[in-house]
């Protein structure tokens, strides 16, 4: 499995990776109507151009899983292939989005995480910080603020700050 940033040509497969994955695996913790709107036949993801950094997992031409991290440490889109769950996809693309984090300075990541999504979060090290209901094209979600620190901070010594070297954390 090879992770790489998102190119343009990417769009079409990731959009349909997405509208498969929500009806078809979302689909157990929210109704019919619910994944109809979360997941428009009509789903299109041009935009993701525009996003600070869009990671996608991929297996020759088959791509496994996108997510996204926003410059602020925001976790906005994170989906691994309906048929390919359970085989470290997600962990794999979480690692790639952590180390990235890092090396941006970011201390904190969030998201707002599905039903379905909140077990892998919280096996990632997220916390619930708040149950929220949230509105999609007329229908109401359940959802949940997570968040994760990542940096690890030690006590001050003569005066100054100092972040734990990555081979003490």
């Amino acid at each position: 499995m090879n992770i790489r940033l998102f190119q343009p040509r990417d769009a079409n497969r990731i959009a349909r990776l997405f509208h498969d994955t929500v009806r078809e695996i979302n689909i157990r913790d929210y109704s019919i109507e619910q994944v109809k709107a979360w997941a428009p036949d009509d789903v299109n993801f041009t935009e993701f151009t525009a996003r600070d950094f869009t990671y996608i997992a991929e297996e020759g031409e088959l791509i496994l899983g996108f997510a996204d991290l926003k410059k602020n440490g925001h976790i906005d889109r994170f989906f691994c292939h309906k048929d390919y769950q359970g085989r470290g996809i997600g962990r794999q693309l979480y690692e790639t989005i952590e180390a990235k984090a890092l090396e941006l300075g970011i201390d904190r990541l969030v998201t707002e995480a599905s039903i379905t999504a909140r077990p892998f979060f919280e096996r990632m090290g997220f916390s619930v910080i708040q149950t929220q209901q949230v509105y999609c094209r007329g229908q109401s979600f359940t959802n949940y603020r997570m968040e994760k620190r990542i940096r690890k901070e030690i006590p001050k010594v003569r005066g100054f700050d100092r972040t734990l070297p990555e081979n003490e954390r």
